[in-house]
């Protein structure tokens, strides 16, 4: 089949008196929300090249539509399809969801305490068919504190543009006007005479806070918080014990939170702490106390407590550790439970509030392990919570837990129909030693019978941005690969928390490359330990994930037999350079400036994918990617898949796959999820030989 082409309209482009080619700047569309919005809005003959890759991509991967079918079906068996959720007592009723065979979405339940009558108070399946289309997208989903109202939010194009709608749950009427180009959340006010909501402005940020009257068609809503930063992003939600509302405004790196009164009349946010730069902290309320989590001198950060936030006389509560990250907590009336992560594994711990013991909750004998702790009603006059936990092999198990008596029962277990044998596994938590000595935390997971002789190949996946870890948690559709002796592996990079604050900052701004060290180390490790061997490692990302994967893929190809990366980040000096962007003001602390700092502009230029193709060969590469996706621009995958084919030496795969009705979380619904796995998988067993 024809190659695809895309047409080349040179741009020369400059900054800080440097200039460089860029042939396929043009498909970038000057009108993109609009294009978010409305598809047929988007240009003729950038439509036309994704739909040729796409024709393409169907052309080179026909060969894997049975086993794309059997990985599909194999996926979906490990679910249980019939599933329903352990309950939460909110004073009189009792809700839950349960999923179905039939059904992509989920169905939400309520009974009222002691009697056995159900309700069915939404369907996702129904109010998809209902609106009648393809991509159906659920933001939030709330009742109101009387139980009367159902607020649910939607996003029917993918492109994170959400409508909020107010529902009477008896009737099942409408009752109040549609909100539209919203954030997505909703927060009742607790006498459910109105809601609180977050406003896009014209560059898809939420900066502005509304409160809405419940039964108002045609009234302007209430302004109740505006931030003035175009960099900061806004969110409001109510504390544990309900005395307060906290608005929340940060970027990734910086936040500053107000708060009013649950009981006020008229809403007049008042601020707890000043804005400062590389600050983050968080404040709570519970039992006429407040508590604030913040790295204010404590990088991997502390909590503070006070009695009132007109004197805010903070004392410390939970001190800060080097390299153990102090998470958020969960109140009881008795208890106080919060978390810690070190060495990429996270605990929780329980304190007694009037004995000030406090201990460790241990879950399991595994030593890697995914532990959490979820509510099991909303009065908190309790002493019983769900406590759970997930490893690489062993399926989710969750127990009704006495803080008190330490009384446990088994409620929840995850099934697996089709069969899981946890022995059949093996789970190795390992470090190595990266580039500039830093030890890095690997989590390999394997099949038993896999050998371990450099034969095997190997899925080494990767994220390390903003923070954000990757947990050894349980994954049924994992076992499609390791069940075919593809080895598993998860590098905890920086870039991630998984080592504390100071992980993430050294995978961050000029220390970006760290990230890409870190990764590529990880393969040089899994070779020379004999897990696989060179050209025999699949690389994996997304997002941010991909950016990662298009720079080791400039950096280190030969490494890799392939490449599968979602919604890559690739054009990555192009976005920082455009201020106009949702997401890009706001990671000027993750990424830097380019635009006005040129030492973050000659960094960037260094390692952007985009920028950085030579004329040498590539491995296998996968690129998918979503045409409403507002986060990563559809045209970042789709240029750096053109200047690949201008570029690239060799005749290897190069596949770009866009859904043209898909967000950043592609394709909507538990199928459509499955599906796009399935594609992944089929590619990764047909560059490795396995079909």
């Amino acid at each position: 089949m024809k190659l695809p082409q895309l047409k080349k309209k040179l741009e020369i482009k400059s900054c800080h008196n440097i200039e460089w080619e860029d042939n396929y700047s043009w498909i970038h569309q000057n009108n993109i929300l609009e294009v978010l919005k409305d598809k047929t809005k988007l240009d003729p003959d950038v439509k036309k090249y994704l739909e040729d890759e796409n024709a393409y991509t169907e052309h080179h991967l026909k060969d894997t539509k049975v086993i794309q079918k059997k990985l599909f079906d194999e996926i979906k068996g490990r679910i249980k399809l019939d599933d329903e959720s352990l309950p939460y007592k909110d004073l009189a009723y009792e809700y839950w969801t349960k999923t179905t065979a039939k059904g992509n979405y989920s169905i939400k339940l309520r009974k009222k305490i002691g009697t056995e009558n159900i309700e069915e108070i939404w369907n996702g399946d129904k109010e998809k068919e209902k609106i009648k289309t393809e991509y159906f997208g659920v933001g939030d989903l709330e009742v109101s504190y009387n139980d009367k109202f159902l607020g649910y939010s939607l996003d029917i194009k993918g492109s994170e543009y959400y409508t909020i709608y107010i529902r009477d749950i008896k009737t099942n009427k409408i009752i109040s006007k549609e909100i539209t180009e919203t954030s997505g959340g909703i927060t009742f006010s607790l006498d459910d005479k109105y809601i609180f909501y977050s406003k896009l402005d014209e560059n898809h940020r939420a900066r502005k806070i509304y409160r809405h009257k419940i039964g108002e068609f045609d009234t302007e809503d209430e302004l109740i918080f505006e931030e003035k930063s175009e960099a900061f992003t806004v969110g409001i939600g109510i504390s544990s014990d309900e005395k307060y509302y906290f608005i929340n405004s940060s970027d990734h790196n910086t936040s500053e939170q107000y708060y009013f009164k649950s009981d006020e009349i008229k809403p007049s946010p008042k601020l707890i702490i000043k804005r400062e730069r590389g600050v983050l902290y968080s404040v709570s309320s519970w039992n006429n106390k407040f508590y604030n989590h913040t790295n204010k001198n404590a990088e991997d950060f502390k909590i503070d407590i006070c009695n009132n936030l007109e004197s805010q006389d903070w004392k410390t509560f939970i001190p800060a550790k080097n390299e153990v990250l102090i998470g958020g907590l969960t109140f009881l009336k008795n208890w106080i439970i919060r978390s810690e992560t070190s060495g990429a594994l996270d605990k929780l711990f329980v304190k007694n509030i009037s004995t000030d013991i406090e201990e460790e909750l241990i879950f399991s004998d595994e030593k890697v392990y995914v532990p959490g702790v979820t509510l099991t009603q909303k009065n908190r006059d309790t002493d019983e919570v769900y406590l759970g936990y997930s490893s690489p092999k062993t399926p989710s198990r969750v127990y009704k837990y006495n803080l008190s008596n330490k009384s446990k029962e088994l409620v929840k277990e995850q099934e697996i129909p089709s069969g899981h044998n946890k022995d059949d596994y093996i789970v190795e938590r390992v470090e190595f030693e990266s580039h500039d000595g830093r030890m890095v935390p690997l989590t390999i997971t394997r099949h038993k019978k896999t050998k371990i002789d450099g034969s095997a190949n190997l899925l080494l996946y990767g994220y390390g941005s903003y923070g954000n870890s990757m947990y050894p948690s349980f994954s049924s559709t994992k076992l499609s690969l390791i069940n075919r002796d593809i080895i598993w592996a998860t590098a905890h990079i920086r870039g991630g928390m998984e080592k504390g604050m100071k992980w993430w900052k050294e995978g961050k701004l000029t220390n970006k490359k760290n990230t890409f060290e870190d990764y590529i180390y990880a393969a040089k490790y899994l070779i020379e330990n004999n897990y696989t061997s060179k050209g025999k490692i699949i690389g994996m990302g997304g997002s941010a994930g991909g950016l990662l994967m298009g720079a080791v893929v400039n950096q280190a190809p030969e490494l890799f037999l392939g490449i599968i990366m979602a919604v890559p980040f690739v054009d990555s000096l192009t976005t920082n350079l455009d201020h106009s962007l949702p997401l890009t003001v706001g990671e000027f602390d993750e990424f830097g400036n380019a635009k006005e700092n040129k030492e973050h502009f000659d960094y960037i230029f260094s390692y952007a994918p985009y920028n950085n193709i030579k004329k040498i060969d590539y491995p296998h590469m996968l690129i998918t990617t979503s045409l409403s996706d507002n986060r990563v621009l559809f045209d970042e995958p789709a240029k750096f898949t053109a200047k690949l084919r201008d570029y690239k030496t060799d005749n290897n795969l190069l596949l770009l796959k866009t859904e043209m009705n898909a967000g950043h979380g592609g394709k909507s619904g538990r199928d459509g999820a499955i599906e796009e796995i399935a594609l992944d998988y089929a590619f990764a067993l047909k560059i490795s030989g396995k079909i």
